[in-house]
């Protein structure tokens, strides 16, 4: 019974803490948005979003196909070897590097 309350406890955690970025990040949006002043549209504006989302979404599926391969890999390491968790450690944030450099490209696509 105790391990039960304890799970939902930790499922109710991480609920808040990945849903509240996504509850706050529009209300984020629009105030920046109703703080810039308005501009004309020019021709083929929207092309830079289609492009920074673009970046976004390939580094993402990018660094979730790394992080898959060095959880299974690091997994195995691990098993033989618990004194390389730093290693396996380094390596997931080498993967995790390809999805912030994703979110650079689309900065400095919007940004240009």
């Amino acid at each position: 019974m105790g391990d039960h309350m304890a799970f939902n406890k930790r499922k109710l955690l991480s609920y808040l803490i990945l849903g509240l970025p996504l509850i706050l990040l529009p209300l984020s949006v629009a105030s920046v948005a109703a703080a810039q002043p308005e501009e004309a549209p020019t021709e083929g504006a929207g092309l830079k979003f289609i492009g920074a989302a673009v970046a976004i979404l390939g580094s993402t599926i990018a660094a979730g196909i790394a992080l898959y391969g060095v959880a299974i890999g690091g997994s195995a390491l691990l098993a033989e070897n618990p004194n390389a968790f730093t290693q396996v450690l380094i390596l997931g944030g080498l993967a995790e590097g390809v999805a912030v450099y994703g979110l650079l490209v689309a900065f400095l696509i919007l940004g240009g």
